[in-house]
């Protein structure tokens, strides 16, 4: 004998109101989560692509750190300053390098820590994080 499927006339399917509104408010809190973070990591892209272009004008430190704060003031970037950078002249040609903490508040007393950090070096070697460490 073969197996009979039963189809119920009055069989619901779909989503319960319950499990709708509980979906909805995960989806609320990851877009406050999103909405909270995304500029964080916006202005962590626009420093790193500062350092490239304070790096690419060569030149001194001091001058390589005003093209930074130049192009900083420009894109609203209020994280770091120049002063902030960490510049090595390892064989010759200089390497930028940055480390920085955010708080992003959440709700009441709660926030998020996010540990940004870049560097124009090939290794991946950040010297601003060994500073850090070091202190």
């Amino acid at each position: 004998m073969q197996g009979h499927k039963q189809y119920f006339i009055n069989a619901e399917r779909g989503v319960s109101l319950s499990g709708l509104i509980f979906l909805l408010a995960v989806l609320g809190v990851a877009a406050v989560f999103a909405l909270k973070l995304v500029p964080t990591y916006m202005e962590y892209r626009t420093i790193q692509d500062a350092i490239v272009k304070a790096k690419a004008t060569g030149g001194s430190v001091a001058e390589m750190q005003r093209t930074f704060d130049k192009n900083a003031e420009i894109n609203n970037v209020s994280a770091i300053s120049g002063h902030d950078l960490v510049i090595t002249k390892d064989g010759g040609e200089p390497e930028i390098s940055f480390a920085y903490e955010k708080r992003v508040p959440l709700a009441g007393n709660v926030s998020l820590v996010i540990n940004y950090a870049g560097t124009t070096d090939k290794s991946g070697v950040v010297a601003a994080q060994a500073a850090a460490s070091a202190n």
